[in-house]
């Protein structure tokens, strides 16, 4: 039996309310608090939230809303999709993720990045040409704070440390993962660190990652260090068929991705791209059995360990997003478990 971890990522989207108008976003950080609230009585594993700073987007300091998740839960696990390290202070970073894994009794897992946007860059005063530099020095300051207590270090990217202990020191283990999108370096730098491999998975055939899985498993063989789980992050939506499914996702789809098309100068969204991808691509939208089928073809096609669904994409109403959640909690996982077992 593959044993597999199941969860769930959003970017607290800002969602449409019943009134046909997008909702404050004040009103949307309370939705995605109780979206995780019901995954956590759902048995659901994991919840992730993604740190922007757009206005389609609600959640900037995800940190803060999962210390509210965490005491309104009891099991679920915490964490980022992806907390953006090039852009923030490692010491500030650790500390938040220790305080909440004391809070939620080792609960939190980060899953660390360099994020798909770049508006935190000029808003923190971050240099765009310093992007590799920027992640490099950071996650290996980061590292030294997950396993050292005193730490020595330094960089270009911020000041040095000099034998410091950075508190609340860690009372748990603290999980961490990195987020990766599919660069070759990426994936051997999370084998160097000897951290865990989340790979971001947004279009084409999730299969088509399979180069980087065994990328990992060659380099963390060479360099002598444990093979860890590996994760996929990967939108869609679940209604009750899979008809319903697509009628329900393809307006928002069209209207998130139609506007970062603008802002990428890619071609234009159309409902003949987004069929393709629900039925070729890494779109896990349908039926409770057709997307625990797909999510079991990418879990053993890649030999991965934890799969995550983000659930929203676009301006999707919370009372829609509320009944994928369930149908995902009562009826995906269970099959998906069902057929792997």
């Amino acid at each position: 039996m593959t044993d597999i971890s199941l969860g769930l990522d959003s970017f607290g989207d800002v969602s449409l309310g019943a009134d046909g108008q997008l909702k404050p976003m004040d009103a949307v950080l309370r939705d995605v608090v109780e979206q995780a609230v019901h995954a956590d009585q759902l048995g659901i594993d994991f919840i992730g939230l993604g740190e922007h700073h757009r206005d389609d987007f609600a959640i900037s300091a995800p940190e803060i809303v999962l210390a509210t998740i965490a005491g309104r839960t009891s099991r679920i696990r915490l964490g980022t999709a992806v907390t953006i390290l090039s852009t923030d202070d490692p010491v500030r970073v650790f500390q938040r993720f220790s305080t909440l894994n004391a809070l939620s009794r080792g609960r939190a897992e980060p899953i660390l990045g360099r994020g798909s946007f770049t508006e935190s860059y000029p808003l923190f005063g971050a240099d765009l040409h310093d992007y590799d530099q920027l992640f490099e020095e950071k996650l290996d300051l980061f590292v030294r704070l997950l396993r050292e207590e005193r730490v020595t270090w330094s960089g270009q990217t911020r000041s040095a440390l000099k034998n410091t202990i950075v508190y609340p020191r860690l009372g748990q283990p603290l999980t961490t993962w990195v987020g990766v999108g599919g660069s070759p370096e990426s994936v051997v730098r999370v084998a160097r660190h000897d951290l865990q491999l989340m790979l971001a998975i947004i279009g084409g055939d999730p299969l088509r990652f399979k180069p980087y899985v065994e990328l990992y498993h060659r380099a963390v063989e060479q360099m002598g260090t444990p093979a860890r789980p590996i994760g996929v992050h990967s939108p869609g939506f679940v209604a009750e068929t899979d008809e319903a499914a697509r009628e329900a996702l393809w307006p928002h789809y069209e209207r998130m991705f139609g506007r970062i098309g603008r802002e990428r100068g890619w071609p234009p969204m159309t409902r003949d791209r987004f069929i393709g991808e629900v039925a070729h691509g890494a779109l896990f939208v349908g039926s409770p059995e057709t997307v625990a089928r797909k999510i079991v073809r990418t879990v053993k096609g890649l030999g991965i360990q934890r799969f995550d669904l983000k659930y929203t994409t676009g301006p999707v109403p919370h009372e829609q997003v509320m009944d994928c959640l369930t149908l995902y909690g009562e009826r995906v996982i269970p099959m998906v478990r069902d057929m792997l077992a």
